[in-house]
């Protein structure tokens, strides 16, 4: 039995694709004892006359609306309707930021992802799912299966067209439509030859399938220089590998990527896991433009970039876990403004290329310690009929860790 809404709660009901007749009956009521129901204008269509409570259709942008409707809602019973588990992608997640955990109470039903599993016959742990399309390039993977929340009926297309270019093109889709509803449907087909029809409600499942045409993108850092459009300014493959390590990313924990280039290593850093944040920190307009554009072809759309110069463009950021600095550490007030913001027990890591940035590299390392390490890079080429090393710039970097009660002095 549903506990019943107490005032100034919020109740955020799940409901399937067979809309109010499949809601249970104890959660009929919260909706008909409700002062205010909250919904899309689809899920507010389909109430019946007895619901006699205000009817307020979501605003957009919503998250700039909430705080006031959330002020609003004090001492009255609030019903939100919400498709299938609120919590897969849902306004429940939402509501999370702005409802005290003490005034949310979520009633999820079954979600479009458990049902589509079931349609498949696939377990959840053989199935990645993915909430943004932008994301597939990261886990398209032969062999790998995938749900999709889809955005709308154009998804399975540039899905297709996507899986295509990356030489996929055998893989397999299925757009399910509607699932749970009386008009639920399936419609199924291979990359390569893809031209169907599909309902904009609908979850995609796709079957990897195929050779890459490009190899080496696995999830390690350290991806081919080449995985990147730039300009030259960006860290190499070796040296990135090394800073990353240092930087060491963990679930959730964001990254400031200041003189981003090419967007290498905050790219990379948000590829370790799929709740790693980077923002992008980048003077150069074309570059700027570039560090998106690597982002959305390495299956990292969500990556912030800030056209600026640091340390002014530092200002008001989200405060990090790790700092890098690729680039501009000779700028008076860069190194300062870093530290200054970085997270206790978060990570900064400096890579300085010429004499005068190791000078301040170094002289930053004997008042707050850490690690100095030089790093030399020598890869096979051709001399002549032969084959001799070439060295490229040697690099020193500078790892540290800040402890509670570091600051600059």
């Amino acid at each position: 039995m549903a506990e019943t809404p107490v005032r100034g709660g919020v109740h955020v009901v799940g409901v399937g694709a067979d809309g109010w007749d499949g809601v249970p009956a104890s959660l009929q009521a919260l909706v008909v004892e409700a002062d205010v129901v909250v919904g899309g204008e689809r899920h507010l269509a389909m109430l019946p006359d007895r619901v006699a409570a205000e009817r307020m259709a979501w605003p957009s942008p919503l998250r700039d609306a909430l705080p006031g409707l959330v002020e609003a809602w004090d001492g009255r019973r609030v019903v939100v309707l919400a498709s299938g588990d609120p919590y897969v992608a849902g306004i429940g997640t939402t509501l999370q930021d702005f409802v005290p955990a003490d005034r949310l109470v979520v009633h999820p039903a079954v979600s479009s992802v458990a049902l589509a599993r079931a349609r498949m016959g696939w377990p959840a742990e053989a199935a990645t799912v993915l909430r943004h399309a932008g994301e597939l390039p990261r886990h398209a993977a032969p062999g790998h299966r995938i749900l999709l929340l889809s955005a709308d009926a154009t998804t399975p297309g540039a899905v297709a067209r996507a899986l295509v270019e990356r030489g996929l093109g055998a893989s397999r889709l299925t757009a399910l439509g509607h699932l749970g509803g009386a008009d639920e449907s399936r419609v199924e087909g291979v990359a390569a030859d893809w031209d169907h029809a599909v309902p904009t409600l609908h979850v995609l499942a796709i079957e990897v399938v195929g050779r890459p045409a490009v190899a080496g993108l696995g999830w390690v850092a350290g991806l081919p220089d080449d995985a990147f459009d730039h300009d030259g300014q960006i860290t190499k493959r070796d040296l990135r590998a090394s800073a990353l390590a240092r930087l060491a990313p963990t679930p959730g924990a964001l990254l400031w990527d200041v003189g981003a280039g090419a967007g290498s290593v905050g790219i990379e850093w948000m590829r370790a896991h799929p709740t790693c944040r980077t923002v992008a920190v980048e003077s150069h307009p074309d570059r700027v433009v570039r560090i998106a554009r690597n982002a959305m072809r390495l299956g990292v759309p969500d990556l912030g970039v800030v056209q600026g110069r640091a340390p002014d463009a530092l200002v008001d950021l989200p405060t990090p876990d790790a700092v890098f600095v690729g680039g501009g550490a000779t700028r008076d007030g860069v190194l300062e403004a870093a530290w200054e913001a970085l997270r206790p027990g978060g990570r900064l890591v400096v890579h300085a290329v010429t004499l005068e940035t190791e000078r301040v590299v170094v002289d930053w390392a004997a008042r707050l310690g850490g690690e100095l390490t030089r790093v030399s890079v020598e890869t096979a080429q051709p001399i002549g009929t032969f084959t001799g090393w070439t060295p490229a710039r040697a690099v020193v970097q500078w790892a540290v860790t800040k402890s509670p009660k570091e600051t600059v002095s």
